[in-house]
């Protein structure tokens, strides 16, 4: 029944997104913050950041949340791309990871070929490394 209710009511709103849950662990770490410090300033941001997510949630204006997000997204996408081949290059124990110091072109050679030319494919230029 409350379910049901809760369905209904949400109905053309907005909901959760991508924005949302960043704000929300914002929220939870500033929240943690405070606990232990008791800023008052902290305090408001707190509240305003938890009023922020339900306003964004329980709107109707579904066009401008979703640019919201949009831009949000855009700010982020190359961040987390850089920490995900980060962790894929780390995660990597068959090759060795090298920039081209031509271009800065990201390369890859397998590991323990001992003393190597490598060729860039991007600019053409040729340097030895270590594999």
């Amino acid at each position: 029944m409350i379910r049901q209710w809760v369905s209904r009511f949400m109905v053309g709103r907005y909901g959760m997104d991508q924005l949302n849950t960043a704000i929300m662990v914002v929220y939870l770490i500033l929240y943690v913050v405070f606990l232990f410090t008791r800023l008052a300033v902290l305090d408001l941001i707190v509240l305003a950041l938890l009023l922020v997510t339900l306003f964004r949630m329980l709107s109707r204006n579904l066009d401008r949340r979703r640019a919201e997000n949009a831009r949000f997204l855009q700010l982020v996408r190359p961040i987390c791309r850089r920490f995900k081949s980060c962790r894929a290059r780390m995660q990597d124990r068959d090759h060795r990871y090298f920039k081209c110091p031509n271009c800065g072109q990201q390369m890859r050679v397998p590991r323990g070929k001992g003393r190597i030319t490598v060729h860039c494919r991007a600019c053409g230029a040729t340097f030895e490394e270590k594999s």
